[in-house]
């Protein structure tokens, strides 16, 4: 399922907010309602944290993770790196990472099986992109834009790109990927996939600004209307007792 949310007057969630499929953090400092809605649909299977990162509040660009590792910019202070390890499942390693393009949110998109990565990034940071996350680790633009954490979403069901992202280059991300992605934008019409969508394999956040449209064009790439947990739950349960009967 697909929500819309606001950071208080920004539709940029993406920004101040990172998740995954083994936690979620949330910037500190933000109003109840906006931390309401990431604990109503999330709190129940994986942990809301509220952190910051090197004193700012903007921790979606900073920071990047998935199912397996978090790596945090060298500017995070070690009472903030040690609050979130304290936080996160222990099966999640947190590591800083020493990279000049200090913005990891921005130059990297990952999923818990392939990282696309900025093309200038440091041979040192994509080796430790690999060993932290887990995944395999490609060079790449998204529609000629080297940015490609802000520009694209991708989960392990599907993706979405940049809108100007050409056939071709979907058709040979997503082979690279090995799920579907589709071009498409949020916030009623925003390019900057990556900041005004937060997504993991069973729940996304958007912007207030988004569109019914956009919204189903999310739901259906990213399979979400088959994947939540509570369903599953359902499912597993309704089994039993058929079983039980």
């Amino acid at each position: 399922m697909a929500v819309r949310c606001q950071f208080e007057n920004s539709n940029e969630v993406g920004v101040f907010s990172a998740l995954t499929n083994s936690y979620c953090l949330v910037a500190v400092g933000a109003s109840e309602n906006f931390y309401s809605v990431f604990e109503a649909e999330l709190a129940d299977h994986i942990p809301v944290v509220h952190a910051s990162i090197a004193g700012t509040r903007i921790i979606g660009r900073l920071c990047v993770g998935n199912d397996k590792g978090l790596l945090l910019p060298n500017t995070t202070t070690d009472q903030e790196m040690q609050h979130i390890k304290n936080s996160l499942p222990d099966k999640v390693v947190v590591q800083r990472c020493e990279e000049r393009l200090s913005a990891l949110g921005n130059c990297i998109a990952t999923n818990d099986y392939v990282s696309l990565v900025h093309t200038d990034l440091d041979r040192e940071t994509e080796e430790i992109v690999a060993d932290v996350l887990g995944t395999e680790v490609f060079r790449q633009s998204i529609a000629g834009e080297v940015l490609v954490g802000s520009y694209c979403s991708f989960t392990n069901q599907g993706g979405l790109l940049h809108p100007m992202t050409s056939i071709e280059d979907q058709d040979e991300l997503s082979s690279l990927l090995q799920i579907p992605l589709v071009a498409g934008t949020v916030n009623r019409g925003s390019e900057v996939v990556g900041s005004g969508l937060m997504v993991n394999d069973w729940a996304a956040f958007c912007g207030m600004d988004t569109t019914s449209t956009e919204l189903q064009v999310i739901e259906t790439i990213f399979k979400l209307k088959d994947a939540q947990p509570s369903n599953l739950v359902a499912k597993i349960k309704g089994a039993l007792i058929d079983n039980l009967s």
